[in-house]
């Protein structure tokens, strides 16, 4: 779980030095709390008394508790595949863009089987990196964000089982992008609506990414593969971000959109379903080689 900035008043907490008569390890509780991460705290003991402590001197009791070895564990040095993805990579940047990184990382099997077990993803402020078993899962439900970490141009880290995966990509593709996709914009297009009606204004950021998706969800299935770059409808896109397309004509665009999404649909040579047998072969040769690590 993840912990406020600042912990509230009434927080159970654990000492980790000894302070004022009680060793370390005493249970306390926040009596005041500081206006910014950087002050010190107040805690109150159970025979009344006080002490003032930094942040770095408490730990939350609830967190101590549940703590398991190897639970803070660095799974970094384990990443597969580290690719950008987001503006840079659908070639809509500007100079104020960051650079988003997305990927997968393979943990050790005696850290899989253990206690503490894994976590489903590594965040690092712009970074985001699946477990292996969850990015395949995303990618065969038609994920467009795992999709697209799959076919982006711009990689940065690939080990050689990250190539053998990305070798075998068009496994993953199949007639559920139609439904993954559609089914997004339509809910999404929605929300956006709503918020024109009851608040006179438009996440065009929003709606311009939407867009994008259903020109990738076309692509997808007239080609075969996933559109990263957007390609010749950049300034359209762009134009739609800065509010500088009518809603009127945004909405045009969506409906005729979604009426190409239909007939390629319908033409599509793609499966029902993706290639389960064959994505499943790649995991367990991963698995199998994390035995080792």
């Amino acid at each position: 779980m993840t912990l406020p900035p600042v912990l509230p008043v009434g927080t159970s907490v654990v000492i980790r030095l000894p302070v004022a008569g009680h060793p370390a390890g005493a249970v306390a509780v926040i009596v005041r709390s500081p206006p910014d991460p950087g002050h010190a705290y107040r805690v109150r003991f159970p025979d009344g008394t006080e002490a003032t402590l930094s942040r770095g001197g408490l730990t939350v009791r609830r967190h101590e508790k549940n703590a398991l070895p190897g639970a803070e564990r660095d799974f970094t040095p384990f990443v597969q595949l580290r690719c950008v993805v987001g503006s840079r990579a659908f070639g809509l940047e500007t100079a104020a863009s960051d650079t988003d990184l997305r990927g997968f990382y393979l943990p050790p099997a005696r850290d899989h089987w253990s206690l503490a077990g894994v976590p489903e993803q590594l965040e690092f402020g712009e970074e985001v990196y699946w477990e292996t078993g969850k990015f395949v899962l995303l990618a065969l439900k038609a994920n467009p964000n795992v999709l697209e970490v799959l076919h982006s141009p711009l990689v940065q880290t690939v080990t050689p089982l990250a190539a053998e995966l990305l070798s075998v990509r068009e496994a993953f593709l199949s007639r559920l992008v139609y439904q993954t996709y559609n089914g997004y914009v339509m809910g999404q297009f929605g929300r956006l609506e709503a918020d024109l009606r009851q608040h006179g204004e438009v996440r065009w950021k929003h709606a311009m990414h939407l867009l994008r998706l259903l020109l990738s969800g076309i692509a997808v299935l007239e080609r075969g593969e996933v559109q990263v770059h957007v390609g010749e409808h950049r300034e359209t896109l762009l134009a739609v971000k800065r509010g500088e397309a009518p809603w009127a004509e945004v909405e045009r665009w969506r409906l005729s959109l979604h009426a190409d999404f239909d007939r390629a649909y319908a033409g599509t040579t793609l499966p029902e379903r993706p290639d389960y047998a064959r994505v499943e072969a790649w995991l367990l040769r991963a698995r199998r080689a994390a035995l080792d690590w």
